[in-house]
């Protein structure tokens, strides 16, 4: 059985954040150089109050307006996020109870960043192909900015909030997922990650006491600590054979894809999984310039947008391929319908 992609919808929040008000607010910070780095222009933040979950809900008021969402069609929900409104119970349950949806209806989350959406999509595809679901409710949405430093420009000068639905439903003809693939490598685990605020570190006083790392970024165990140069060297190592791989087991290669689809990271990891994968610049998406790292959003964010932009055809062979936190990743094939 095929299973595929019925339809998308995102939200992100209203606030905006500049480059330019970044440099104002931190005029030591060379933000010409971070933006080349990152190539991120402005990112949406989220307002006082404003959790991933409701992000998720815009979201999906907009599909239910358009007609693609149906709830009584709705078998099961995943909420991807590492951001939920609490710490039990799981965001799927809220936003199920939000939808009104039947007691039939299984709801659960993932805690997932920028792999989730790969992870997402074979849970969706799994219930589907099994029997246990006939459509499913894909919810990947953060607020990762509530997890940074504002003096941390290594991240607070990429990561932008938002969310992102996807109907996930069985394909009635050739159209679907080809193939999905996932990796992890666990001991690599400290290389993007928050420490405090779990049962193993408890938040106090003592977490939130600040320090200064060798490139003068400030932040306390409750923040987010990203080994930026080891995160972009293992997925330098580790993305393009799993690439290559997922294709070639599919009998496909580079230039069979229509469009390459990465979590959009930075410019740099873009930059360099494009040269690695020798991917012409017509085949390569890279759309994170006014909205930054979505984390788990941040492929169907940059997906649907270009739908919308009239870059996806009908019959076109879609790369996904998501990478990050746990140190976890994976690659999805796609043919458009």
């Amino acid at each position: 059985m095929k299973v595929g992609i019925d339809a998308i919808s995102y939200a992100l929040p209203e606030a905006v954040l500049t480059n330019a008000e970044l440099g104002e607010n931190y005029p030591h910070w060379n933000m010409d150089r971070l933006a080349e780095r990152t190539g991120v222009q402005s990112r949406h933040i989220a307002g006082d109050g404003e959790t991933a979950l409701d992000l998720t809900m815009r979201a999906c008021q907009a599909l239910t307006s358009t007609g693609d969402l149906e709830k009584g069609e709705i078998d099961a929900v995943i909420f991807c996020t590492e951001t939920p409104d609490y710490p039990l119970p799981p965001n799927a349950c809220l936003l199920h109870g939000r939808l009104g949806l039947g007691t039939e209806v299984a709801a659960f989350d993932i805690n997932l960043a920028c792999s989730g959406y790969i992870y997402g999509l074979e849970l969706a595809r799994s219930l589907i192909v099994s029997g246990s679901a006939r459509k499913v409710l894909l919810a990947t949405g953060d607020t990762y900015t509530r997890l940074i430093h504002p003096e941390d420009r290594a991240t607070r000068c990429l990561f932008g909030d938002g969310a992102a639905v996807s109907l996930i439903s069985a394909a009635q003809d050739s159209s679907g997922f080809i193939d999905i693939k996932l990796g992890t490598s666990g001991q690599n685990h400290e290389r993007f990650i928050v420490r405090a605020g779990g049962a193993r570190m408890p938040r106090g006083a003592e977490t939130r006491q600040e320090v200064s790392d060798r490139s003068g970024n400030i932040r306390s165990a409750e923040n987010i600590e990203m080994d930026g140069l080891g995160v972009l060297s293992f997925f330098n190592s580790t993305v393009p054979p799993h690439v290559l791989d997922t294709l070639s087991r599919n009998g496909l290669s580079v230039p069979d894809v229509d469009l390459f689809v990465f979590h959009q990271a930075s410019k740099v990891a873009l930059d360099s999984l494009q040269r690695q994968l020798k991917i012409a610049d017509e085949n390569m998406l890279v759309a994170l310039s006014e909205v930054g790292n979505l984390v788990s959003a941040s492929i169907p964010v940059a997906f649907q947008q270009a739908i919308e932009g009239g870059r996806v055809s009908s019959g076109n062979l879609i790369a996904f391929c998501g990478f990050g936190v746990g140190l976890s990743w994976g690659t999805a094939l796609l043919r458009m319908k």
